[in-house]
């Protein structure tokens, strides 16, 4: 990830939290939001910014967010004991000894690359200042570090809320916990940390005082919106920031030219395309790796995974679309349709009651009602091939391996095991057997009992 930038540009992530408000066995940053891990979003943010290198910190149990967030590199803090711990295992894992440190927190993944681009570059471009800290102004300040300025306005300290005097509570001025500053001073700064407090950890808000005191370097700071600063202690505050991603989504589908008919009902992932005119109805949820051609309609209560969609496609009501779909232009999913690792070909639909799964159908063919594809025998998955231009009758079961050539037809009801040929008419079910009279001597018999 080398660059150009005047001064090359370290990031460390801060990730060792075990979340233990979530009351969880998985980490915290691994919970997600828009179906991604919080700390993937964090990472994704940091790859934006064009960084030397990516350092994630990680407490020693893990494996799984260490494995997430290759190939960028993680350093381990043995115990924890604060964020100035934190931050300096990160500092003992990369060589770097000049440009500028950003540190960023895992659980934070509201942060926007305008917002860190911004200040990473103000701070570059401010020669007076060694370090700076992003802030926020919250509408209620309570249990926020509190930014102390000097009459220059260049941050002085950082008071946490339980230390503050009366008159420092009523300062608004808030840290977000991302810092940016030189390396090689922060390195230095870091080692004069102390944990001279109730809690006995070492704290980043001590970098203001300590910078002062040793170098007089001045301490600045920049402002973001609270917004972006929020992360996740407890499960509520998950479905905050869940919340809060959505909202972004959803505006970015329809200024994209998407129309959300009920916007609040609709759940995207972070990596959701849509194309132009796409129109979603209520209640769809995307899930990870969706792609929607232009001028498609999604319908109502659909649900979509790691599918793709090509233009002019019409989806639901109720529709199933899971991993490995992929339909072609005009294609036509009705509703309690439920489609799974199939190619349907342009033009071709099932609309009604229907299970396609290890699928290839070509242009132009109709699944009818109630038809299945029966793609598994208890031990291994198997292919049905169906051709241009079929016709498969409602109620049919489609045994795989399977192969329905062009043109061919399905009666109703029919249970197929064997390929079926070009043109061909295949039919599989009982003969009827008619009885003249049977139901009214029947009806007759048991009436007479009665």
């Amino acid at each position: 990830m080398k660059n150009k930038r005047a001064h090359p540009l370290e990031i460390i992530i801060l990730a060792a939290g075990s979340g233990t408000r979530m009351k969880s066995s998985l980490p915290k940053v691994m919970h997600e939001i828009a179906g991604l891990p919080m700390i993937s979003h964090v990472t994704k943010l940091a790859e934006s910014l064009n960084p030397d290198t990516v350092t994630v910190v990680v407490a020693p149990s893990m494996d799984n967010v260490a494995k997430t967030v290759s190939p960028h590199k993680t350093a381990i803090q043995k115990t924890p004991q604060g964020t100035a711990d934190a931050v300096k295992a990160g500092l003992a894992s990369t060589r770097s000894k000049q440009g500028s440190l950003l540190v960023l927190y895992g659980d934070g993944p509201l942060y926007t690359k305008e917002t860190l681009q911004k200040f990473v570059s103000d701070y570059e471009a401010n020669d007076d200042c060694g370090l700076s800290f992003l802030a926020m102004k919250p509408e209620d300040p309570f249990g926020y570090g509190r930014m102390i300025t000097d009459e220059n306005d260049h941050l002085v300290k950082i008071v946490e809320q339980k230390e503050a005097s009366s008159e420092e509570q009523k300062i608004n001025l808030c840290w977000t916990g991302v810092m940016c500053g030189d390396i090689a001073k922060i390195r230095n700064w870091i080692e004069k940390v102390d944990n001279d407090n109730s809690k006995g950890e070492y704290y980043l808000t001590d970098l203001p005082r300590i910078a002062r005191e040793a170098d007089s370097e001045k301490t600045c700071y920049s402002l973001c919106a609270e917004e972006e600063s929020l992360g996740a202690n407890t499960r509520g505050e998950l479905a905050n920031l869940e919340a809060k991603m959505q909202k972004r989504l959803r505006e970015k589908a329809m200024e994209n030219g998407a129309t959300l008919i009920d916007p609040d009902s609709v759940t995207f992932s972070e990596d959701t395309v849509l194309g132009k005119d796409v129109i979603i109805e209520p209640n769809v949820i995307f899930g990870s790796g969706v792609r929607v051609g232009n001028n498609c309609r999604i319908r109502g209560f659909s649900y979509l995974e790691e599918v793709t969609l090509e233009e002019n496609c019409v989806i639901g009501p109720f529709a199933r679309l899971r991993p490995g779909t992929h339909l072609e232009d005009g294609v036509k999913i009705g509703n309690f349709v439920e489609v799974k690792g199939s190619h349907m070909g342009k033009g071709s639909k099932a609309n009604h009651l229907a299970y396609i799964g290890n699928a290839e159908i070509g242009a132009g063919s109709n699944i009818g009602a109630g038809t299945i594809t029966c793609n598994y025998d208890g031990f291994d998955k198997h292919q049905t091939t169906i051709g241009e231009n079929v016709f498969v009758g409602s109620n049919s079961t489609l045994v795989a391996p399977l192969t329905l050539s062009d043109g061919s037809y399905v009666a109703a009801g029919s249970v197929i095991t064997k390929n079926v040929p070009e043109d061909t008419l295949a039919v599989a079910r009982t003969r009827p057997i008619m009885r003249d009279g049977w139901a009214k001597s029947y009806r007759e018999k048991k009436s007479k009992k009665d």
